[in-house]
């Protein structure tokens, strides 16, 4: 059980969705859960009912982001945080782009530049980055979401390339939909936003639920450590990806 080997773990996007339930689930595991995310609120409530140290930082801030985590000491590593913008390129902001990419993959890039080397040096650490299934099929809406989960998508196989020889295990966890938030942050993120984007996109459908990937990240983390979990695909029973457009024009 590699979790005995383990003591420490960091959770980005900590204080919602995924990110909540999997600093959640690690406490329950022993591990000391460094839990970190912008909103000081939610982080207050985590780290009261588990235990998580909380760390209020804007992942795209780096310098602040440096000096939360000097002399920490990550065997454990799970980048979580994300957003997502509705629409695609055509009707994209210049503050839609950067954030996504600020946050999507510029923070990630920049906290495993931060943590991996501690890795490397003890010979011992397991990354786990949260992608999705936009990163890997094409479908209509969200491009930039979709270029940034594919860049987590190259960049979980590249860090397998970089740490070659080391026990140090990288997994991606590609998911279909999940029963967070993500939608109703996208439809303007009050209370009747949530709501709606409920019954809109969960309503009557069986999605996946944070325990599904709370699950998926549990086995590939208890895992012998001679065996890397590399891509976990996991989607609803119910969702497909597919399907072929080809748009005829007239004259």
């Amino acid at each position: 059980m590699p979790f005995s080997d383990y003591t420490t773990a960091l959770v980005t996007g900590a204080s919602t969705g995924m990110g909540a339930a999997i600093a959640e689930h690690l406490t329950k595991r022993g591990l000391t859960v460094h839990a970190l995310a912008r909103n000081e609120e939610r982080l207050a409530d985590l780290a009261d009912r588990t235990g998580a140290i909380a760390h209020v930082v804007d992942l795209t801030d780096t310098a602040a982001l440096t000096a939360s985590l000097a002399g920490l000491k990550v065997d454990v590593l799970v980048n979580c945080a994300g957003v997502s913008r509705p629409g695609n390129i055509l009707d994209s902001s210049e503050e839609d782009i950067d954030e996504l990419v600020d946050v999507n993959l510029r923070g990630l890039l920049h906290l495993t530049r931060l943590v991996l080397p501690g890795m490397v040096e003890r010979d011992s650490g397991h990354v786990v980055n949260i992608s999705s299934i936009a990163g890997i099929y094409n479908f209509y809406g969200h491009t930039v979401y979709h270029a940034t989960k594919a860049a987590v998508h190259q960049i979980s196989r590249q860090l397998r390339n970089d740490t070659v020889g080391k026990r140090i295990r990288v997994t991606e966890i590609c998911p279909g939909r999940v029963e967070t938030e993500i939608f109703g942050r996208n439809m303007g993120g009050t209370p009747e936003a949530l709501d709606e984007a409920w019954k809109t996109y969960y309503e009557g459908y069986e999605s996946l639920t944070t325990d599904d990937i709370v699950n998926a990240l549990d086995f590939a983390i208890a895992a012998p450590a001679h065996v890397n979990m590399g891509m976990m695909e996991i989607m609803p029973t119910f969702q497909v990806p597919g399907g072929l457009v080809f748009d005829r024009r007239e004259g």
